[in-house]
């Protein structure tokens, strides 16, 4: 009999398991890849952080980089390997959960090759869970490439012609900004174009410094600033929108409203000339998987701090989940420390 089953392997799984091998209790770290790291590595090559190395440490282990550095996802997933390592955390791979239920007192985890009993069970599955495509995806043409940026990994993937992107956030931004630096590609862009942009430098001092400093990252989704915050359209971190917005052969087209085979209808223009359509607009949650979970309206665990509805059923990583750092690299570890000292107290 575990004490705890934590289910996920990443940044938010492995700063809970630091913890529960301090408090010396029985536990597991499950994961559905074949490899830790994998949840990045999946990800475009060229993605990096847009958090610089000094605020990137998981709980005991600094993150070996230069200062101001900002890491790549291989370098984030070899952390990680090295972060296991070095706390000698007890992992199981290539572990797809498939239901979580209370039994009476303990809890039953089923995955694809049997069952793990435990008294309790942390879920560090993070925000990304299925990828969503607009119902209109399913008019377009068979030929045209159409991927997921959940999938995307680099132009060698695209089809020679005009490519149409998705989405305004982070990762829209990013993969726009890769894909048209080829200028003799012609790159249509789909999405918000009055978005915000952040540098990641401001008078020689780390975006994430003036962060730290005026306390941005410490208001909490419950407080009046959390909420404003929260309710607002977050900007993009690191990327020149104007620039590349401004480069001749991006055209933004505006919202996507439908597709007809070859042809893609967009609230400016009506074009046939697409051959890829890259699909960076984000992700659902998916807990359906356990049982009795209450969720909120954006089908999100209802939940304080991680402490959810069932008793001995906790939550690390969500979006939001404390303040705005909840899913990132840096800011989990906010939420381990407080989530272990309060499992601690109950147990």
């Amino acid at each position: 009999m575990l004490d705890y089953v934590v289910i996920g392997g990443a940044q938010a799984g492995l700063s809970m398991a630091y913890h529960l091998q301090n408090q010396n209790k029985k536990f597991v770290v499950v994961d559905g890849e074949k490899e830790i790291g994998a949840s990045w590595l999946n990800r475009w090559d060229s993605l990096k952080l847009f958090t610089p190395t000094e605020y990137n440490h998981l709980p005991g282990l600094k993150f070996q980089a230069p200062k101001n550095h900002y890491p790549s996802k291989f370098e984030v997933a070899n952390y990680f390997k090295s972060y296991v390592e070095k706390f000698k955390i007890p992992v199981q791979l290539n572990t797809l959960i498939t239901s979580v239920r209370k039994d009476k007192k303990n809890f039953i985890v089923e995955h694809t090759d049997g069952i793990i009993e435990a008294k309790n069970v942390i879920v560090a599955t993070g925000p990304f869970h299925i990828p969503y495509t607009p119902p209109c995806h399913t008019k377009v043409s068979s030929d045209i490439l159409q991927i997921h940026s959940n999938y995307y990994k680099n132009t060698d993937q695209l089809q020679d012609g005009d490519t149409l992107v998705v989405g305004a956030g982070d990762s829209g931004y990013q993969i726009l900004n890769e894909i048209s630096s080829d200028s003799s590609r012609t790159v249509y862009f789909s999405g918000d174009t009055t978005v915000k942009s952040l540098p990641q430098q401001f008078l020689g001092k780390t975006l994430w410094w003036w962060f730290t400093v005026t306390g941005f990252l410490k208001y909490n989704k419950y407080s009046w600033v959390g909420k404003k915050i929260n309710s607002s359209t977050q900007p993009v971190i690191g990327t020149d929108v104007k620039g590349i917005l401004s480069r001749v052969n991006v055209i933004p087209v505006g919202r996507t409203k439908d597709a007809f085979k070859e042809k893609m209808i967009f609230e400016n223009k009506k074009i046939s000339s697409i051959k890829n359509i890259v699909w960076a607009t984000g992700y659902r949650p998916n807990f359906s998987w356990i049982e009795g979970l209450e969720l909120d309206a954006d089908n999100y665990p209802k939940n304080y701090r991680g402490v959810s509805n069932i008793k001995g059923l906790y939550f690390i990583g969500l979006p939001w989940m404390y303040t705005r750092g909840s899913a990132t690299l840096g800011g989990v570890s906010n939420d381990a420390r407080y989530l272990a000292q309060r499992i601690s107290s109950q147990n």
